[in-house]
């Protein structure tokens, strides 16, 4: 029902006329999916892939992604980390390698060697290993 109790009216050639007008338009780029690993599970294996993946509990295996990888405070990594951004506010037990970028917070720890083009580390984060820093790729 529309406004003021009359009938809503739409007509076809209306909702026709729309979509003629926006079917020239580009199509957006998929959001990169996201995937959270809850705290309190463990996930034992290989993952690897395209988007986010947000660690709360722990991986065992390595992590490979297109995208970025967030350890939260209570995470924990045991493997080599690969992906174009990285941060670390929890653990992670091997290698990290971040195509981009790697920002280790105040409570996360690396135990184990790191290489990024850009590195921030906040003041308790803690970095326990050889850090390589190649030149950014264009």
């Amino acid at each position: 029902m529309g406004f003021f109790g009359k009938p809503a009216r739409i007509a076809e050639d209306e909702d026709a006329l729309v979509q003629e007008q926006y079917e020239d338009l580009p199509t957006l780029p998929e959001p990169p999916s996201s995937t959270v690993i809850a705290a309190g599970a463990t996930v034992t294996g290989n993952l690897q892939g395209e988007g986010v993946i947000q660690v709360e509990g722990t991986v065992e295996g390595e992590l490979n992604l297109k995208g970025a990888v967030i350890v939260a405070p209570t995470g924990l990594v045991k493997g080599p980390v690969t992906a174009d951004v990285i941060r670390v506010a929890g653990c992670v037990e091997g290698t990290v390698s971040a195509r981009e970028r790697l920002l280790l917070e105040k409570t996360g720890s690396v135990e184990g060697d790191a290489s990024t083009p850009s590195l921030e580390v906040m003041d308790g984060g803690r970095l326990n290993g050889r850090c390589t820093m190649p030149k950014k790729k264009n």
